[in-house]
């Protein structure tokens, strides 16, 4: 019988390490967007508290502190993942998140939903800096890292689509509580498979500086805040698929049912597109300078969820929600590019942290801004500093570009340190 190097010639040609390398990142990955689709928590929180009579002033107040929680935890766990290590941080992220989510599937009191979603919260998204430095620690090759964050994004959207309608269905069949139960499961059986399926971190080490000099570093480094600001103001208008639409279609008068098809367009166009902007990214991503798709992609943003406010249709509002499609994508892979260069070694889980609190930051400024523009001004005025908000991020880039030269062609990436 022919062995399974003939068969399989790859197979031999990839050394045990960098086998285990891809089974450590794809489990996270695979892992993360599995828990994604059982991530009830976030988009039924709302119906879970006006199930238990909570008024609208208190939802939104509950809601604003799922999001603190959500923007503090990003830096958090980015922090933990380089003092404790990845793994130790990750397990312990999703033993809380197990342990804090079935209180909001059981408990009526304000004071305990509202400390619940603080921590629900945090936990929420903390896979997202964890994985980012796993990956950096463990891919060298540049392409690769393209293509790994394309394909994470990817499995995050294809959960999210299966959370929205697998949760409306659970929810009409069983109960809302039965929601924050199956997310506690989902978040226990992944600390689980983290635990089990990565090797144990090494001793945490901050390469001779102290904590101290780190975030000393950190605040000084005009950068990594650059970045941040381009991202926030690309991803607002990408979080306006979740309120900016909503907002416009609600003032006009359209059903719940109309703005479900701009979720149906938008999912389809990323699994129209993700495949082959992957693949295109990952060649780009070897010889391009990144920042400068980063500033494309903030434009599209803005132009497809702003041409929100010129839509009188839920077929053009659907294709608006479907044209800011191939900006989301490339943005989050750009983005990602872009912080592999600035980060340094010791600070990947903190740097990889604190942006990740863009997208927090960008589901709060997103319906604020809507919100104000569309009673100043109607859906035009939203339509403008939508846009207005898109080319801010993109003029945002033009300093951070200076900042970040193109690489030397000769010039090779350092090999990666472990925790």
């Amino acid at each position: 019988m022919p062995s399974t190097t003939m068969l399989f010639p790859w197979v031999r040609a990839a050394p045990a390490h960098a086998r285990s390398t891809r089974s450590n990142v794809w489990l996270l990955i695979v892992g993360a967007s599995a828990l994604r689709a059982a991530g009830y928590v976030y988009p039924f929180l709302s119906y879970r508290l006006g199930e238990l009579g909570f008024s609208p002033r208190a939802v939104s107040g509950v809601l604003t502190l799922f999001g603190v929680g959500w923007l503090a935890g990003q830096i958090l766990w980015g922090q933990l993942a380089d003092t404790l290590g990845r793994r130790t941080t990750l397990v312990g992220a999703m033993t809380l998140a197990a342990v804090v989510l079935p209180l909001l599937a059981e408990t009526a009191a304000p004071v305990a939903i509202g400390t619940a979603s603080v921590i629900a919260g945090m936990c929420y998204d903390a896979p997202r800096p964890v994985i980012s430095a796993v990956v950096s620690d463990e891919i060298t090759d540049r392409g690769r890292r393209a293509s790994i964050t394309g394909w994470r994004h990817f499995g995050v959207n294809v959960g999210a689509a299966v959370t929205g309608a697998s949760g409306g269905l659970l929810a009409d069949q069983v109960g809302l509580p039965f929601l924050f139960w199956a997310n506690a499961a989902a978040c226990a059986a992944f600390a689980i498979a983290v635990r089990l399926g990565m090797p144990a971190d090494q001793s945490a080490s901050t390469n001779g500086r102290s904590g101290h000099g780190v975030h000393t570093a950190l605040l000084r480094d005009g950068r990594l805040w650059l970045l941040w600001l381009a991202s926030v103001l690309a991803l607002t208008p990408a979080a306006g698929l979740f309120s900016i639409l909503p907002l416009l279609m609600a003032s006009q008068g359209m059903p719940a049912a109309a703005y479900g098809w701009t979720q149906v367009a938008s999912a389809a166009a990323v699994l129209l597109l993700s495949i082959p902007l992957n693949g295109w990214l990952k060649q780009k991503a070897k010889t391009s300078p990144m920042v400068g798709l980063l500033a494309v992609s903030s434009l599209i943003l803005g132009a497809g969820i702003g041409a929100g406010g010129l839509a009188a249709s839920p077929l053009q509002y659907a294709a608006a929600a479907a044209a800011a499609v191939p900006g989301e994508i490339i943005a989050f892979v750009a983005a990602s590019a872009a912080l592999d260069k600035i980060a340094p070694p010791h600070a990947r889980g903190l740097y990889a942290g604190i942006w990740g609190s863009t997208l927090a930051t960008a589901v709060i400024c997103a319906p604020l801004l809507a919100g104000w523009s569309l009673t100043q001004g109607g859906p035009h005025l939203v339509a403008l500093s939508t846009f207005a908000c898109g080319a801010l991020g993109a003029l945002v880039c033009l300093p951070l570009a200076l900042l970040l030269p193109r690489d030397h062609p000769s010039e090779a990436l350092q090999p990666a340190s472990r925790l």
